[in-house]
């Protein structure tokens, strides 16, 4: 037994999306069983560059009780069917990771077999002709769709001001008991027998005692790593971004429902819409670029007017050897590190908090609960990790040095599997609790520029001439309802409005 009393008080340090999140859950979720307060400073900046999401933010909004018109319009924000991406196989070229599932799947033959066997795989662009979210993302449309029909089900998430949905949640969570306490860590005390932290020590002289600490003290790492010296995984040689330069800018004339990431000769490039202003920023190398070369690129790619500096945000990607130790959890940026690409930093937050929430030890904290809880977060980031690395190292570009490296570096042996069975025929085998599902390695895949040698023989089954005609009605069921949706802006617009 680790810590033998019951955890009758959680202790957050460190406010920003990752403290409000875990506070808000935890409260919704344990009620006055736990008391929970969290510690921070206004005098502390966050980094506040995650404003794209992904699907599963639903189901956190959901179970905390949020109104979406509610939330849309208190965080700013948009709506995110897909992220473009543009420039990553070769310059002047472009595809879409989307959020909805391309065409329709048959017992045992993904779509994409059949679409191989007609020969519309080859030419890559057809694969998207099969999606609502990319016909929908490129028309600029957007609403909810009513229907039982799963074909035109069309999965979203957001962009949001990552500040603003911070000071939403805590709201939220002050409102269900949550104790905020405003003040800078002094001093760490630490149980001389166990080594667990048993307070914190405020320049104020206040002392803010806890059964669990939960450590959201961004890259710094507080507790997890400046006190307990947990260790760091570094995956740098496989992700050499280690900078990244952040700008608003003044919104769009017409806010597009997606996110944009445009790779350059070192690195790649956001853009996120909100309803008051855009997010961009330059996720570079700096072994690449200096500073000011970045910011120089950055600030020339930019098509509305800067609201403020850029600000520079240096980082080390990976992960804690150990993201629980003795009674600290680390959540967020003090967790570990995977760049923005595919958006999941604010995803990773959620993870975290829900897999505490199932392991959470209410009558004391054991080694296997702890073992179990690093060993699923292990994999969650290697799984992520793997992801990230393919639209890296899976390109045609050879037009800078970065880019030549990526090429050509060695990658986990788990990704080069998976690449294997794909090259081979199109197979797609999502792993246990994968984050990403087949269709998001299907795109990114084919987007990068991997066509499948062959398809499965299941595709045989029936002939090439209902294949044709089977592959021409889903493009029409997929294209009937964009005409018909409003425009991203009126849906916007419409549904702020309501739920006040």
């Amino acid at each position: 037994m680790l810590h033998s009393q019951p955890i009758r008080k959680v202790v957050i340090l460190g406010g920003g999306t990752a403290g409000w999140i875990s506070a808000a859950l935890l409260k919704k979720l344990l009620g006055e069983a736990v008391a929970i307060e969290l510690v921070e400073s206004e005098t502390i900046g966050t980094v506040g560059v995650g404003e794209a999401t992904i699907p599963p933010i639903q189901v956190l909004n959901s179970v905390l009780g949020i109104n979406e018109a509610e939330f849309l319009r208190e965080t700013k924000a948009t709506i995110k069917l897909a992220i473009r991406f543009e420039n990553w196989k070769q310059q002047g070229h472009q595809y879409y990771h989307s959020f909805g599932a391309i065409g329709k799947s048959m017992a045992f033959c993904h779509f994409h077999h059949l679409l191989k066997r007609a020969g519309g795989l080859d030419d890559e662009s057809q694969l998207w002709q099969y999606d609502l979210n990319y016909l929908c993302a490129e028309a600029g449309k957007f609403a909810k769709i009513k229907s039982k029909d799963p074909i035109i089900d069309m999965p979203y998430a957001y962009h949001f001001d990552a500040g603003l949905y911070a000071q939403y949640l805590r709201k939220f969570s002050e409102k269900l008991g949550v104790v905020r306490t405003e003040g800078l860590v002094e001093q760490v005390v630490q149980c001389q027998q166990s080594g667990s932290v048993q307070a914190l020590v405020l320049k104020s002289g206040q002392k803010v005692t806890g059964d669990l600490f939960i450590d959201c003290s961004g890259f710094k790492g507080l507790l997890i790593q400046d006190t307990l010296r947990t260790g760091y995984e570094d995956w740098s040689h496989w992700l050499q971004c280690d900078s990244a330069l952040a700008v608003p800018t003044e919104r769009h004339e017409k806010t597009a429902p997606y996110t944009r990431s445009i790779a350059h000769s070192a690195g790649w490039q956001w853009r996120i819409p909100l309803q008051h202003r855009n997010g961009n920023g330059l996720v570079y190398s700096s072994s690449h670029y200096s500073q000011q070369e970045a910011a120089d690129i950055l600030m020339s790619n930019i098509d509305t007017k800067p609201l403020a500096d850029p600000k520079l945000i240096r980082f080390q990607t990976g992960r804690r050897y150990q993201q629980w130790h003795k009674n600290v959890i680390a959540v967020g940026l003090a967790s570990g590190f995977l760049e923005p690409l595919e958006s999941t930093s604010i995803h990773l937050i959620q993870s975290a908090v829900v897999r505490l929430v199932h392991l959470f030890p209410h009558q004391g904290i054991t080694t296997d609960i702890v073992d179990e809880y690093n060993k699923q977060s292990k994999v969650e980031f290697e799984q992520i990790r793997d992801f990230l690395i393919l639209h890296y190292h899976v390109t045609e570009r050879t037009d800078s040095q970065f880019w030549r490296d990526m090429r050509a570096m060695e990658i986990p042996d788990s990704l080069r599997h998976k690449i294997a069975l794909f090259q081979e025929n199109g197979r797609l085998f999502r792993d246990q609790n994968d984050l990403f599902l087949e269709n998001s390695w299907l795109q990114v895949m084919v987007g990068q520029g991997i066509i499948p040698k062959d398809y499965h023989p299941t595709a045989n089954s029936m002939s090439l001439e209902y294949i044709e005609e089977t592959l021409k009605k889903i493009k029409a069921i997929k294209a009937d309802p964009v005409s018909k949706l409003p425009s991203h802006d009126e849906f916007l617009a419409h549904y702020c409005k309501l739920g006040k």
